[in-house]
């Protein structure tokens, strides 16, 4: 008996994005959505700064070209978020 995986392609090839989430649609058939918290500058957007995406290096990133943010798919899929603005000392 043979066993095989299933083959991955990360991809994306749809993105959407709510006042909470950011859903992106996969090759694969995967779908991730992750809190769009994650990414304070898409959580200050606009509706219309969020509606203009583009795929970048073949859909293995997305750019927002009104807020200046990337996002790779690599890095959504291992639960990657912004990382937070360093705080000055008091």
């Amino acid at each position: 008996m043979s066993s095989s995986s299933p083959s991955t392609d990360p991809r994306a090839i749809d993105v959407a994005v709510d006042e909470d989430n950011l859903t992106v649609d996969l090759a694969d058939g995967r779908r991730v959505i992750v809190p769009l918290a994650w990414f304070p500058r898409l959580l200050y957007a606009s509706t219309d700064q969020r509606r203009n995406w583009r795929f970048i290096g073949d859909g293995y990133g997305i750019h927002w070209p009104d807020v200046d943010e990337d996002l790779s798919v690599s890095g959504l899929l291992r639960g990657a978020a912004v990382p937070e603005a360093s705080k000055r000392a008091v």
